[in-house]
């Protein structure tokens, strides 16, 4: 019995301590290790999680964004909460939808983009970006971002409320953007440091399951949003978290 007990607890320990903590790397901005990793919702539950950081003046991460085919999401007013019903139920093209708010830093998000899918706005990939205190080698700030894809909308699984589904597969969100971005020409650089860490069964302020390599994606937007010749630069990761997202990829084609 014993030695049962000495093997669960072994495996508790390394799976859940000791290799989670071999992952984590911050090298790249050691700013990020104390940083928060999920906003929550108004009631304090944990959302989506973040994994996208740009760096950039405020004008210079909207422009970027708008070059890349996202848009800005229009505030949340008596007005756009009507305009997005009617673009769910009848499918009317509404493309600037509100996004609901999550709170990271004491406050809801700073910007909001979104890039519908099909005609109305049921379905689209969004994202919430918040400025934090941090900024990167030349003193611009560091914003914080939970990017994600509406799936569909339907009752929240904790309060019953209406709301959209995210998809799952977080990274897909993230990856998409970053290749966006990276098309418009105006990235110099790309890094990633930790955010949750791998997650097989993440759940959001909804309810709604997530799964992710737990990776933060980091873009520096060209200065001015000047066009650059070439790609943008990525600098590597450490070779174990290079192995654990070789792994990651082969375990993601598996699930749904």
């Amino acid at each position: 019995m014993l030695g049962i007990v000495g093997l669960a607890g072994s495996y508790v320990l390394l799976a859940y301590v000791l290799v989670p903590m071999l992952w984590r790397h911050y090298e790249h901005h050691p700013a990020l290790a104390d940083a928060p990793k999920r906003p929550t919702n108004a009631a304090g539950i944990p959302g989506d999680p973040l994994n996208i950081g740009l760096i950039g003046a405020n004008a210079e991460v909207v422009r970027a964004l708008v070059a890349a085919g996202w848009q800005p999401a229009d505030p949340i007013t008596f007005r756009s909460s009507i305009e997005i019903v009617e673009s769910v139920l009848l499918r009317q093209s509404y493309s600037e939808a509100p996004i609901s708010d999550l709170y990271l830093f004491g406050r809801p998000q700073d910007l909001a983009f979104e890039k519908p899918v099909g005609i109305s706005a049921r379905q689209r990939h969004h994202i919430r970006l918040w400025r934090s205190d941090m900024v990167g080698d030349d003193g611009r700030p560091l914003w914080m971002g939970a990017a994600t894809f509406d799936r569909d909308v339907g009752f929240s699984h904790r309060t019953g409320q209406i709301t959209h589904h995210i998809a799952p597969d977080v990274d897909a969100v993230r990856d998409q953007l970053i290749a966006d971005l990276g098309q418009t020409g105006q990235l110099v650089r790309l890094y990633q440091v930790t955010g949750v860490g791998a997650t097989v069964r993440g759940r959001n302020g909804e309810g709604d399951w997530y799964y992710t390599d737990g990776e933060i994606t980091v873009g520096v937007v060209a200065p001015s949003n000047a066009m650059q010749v070439d790609p943008p630069t990525t600098l590597p990761n450490p070779r174990r978290v290079s192995l654990k997202n070789r792994g990651w990829s082969w375990l993601r084609q598996i699930l749904p």
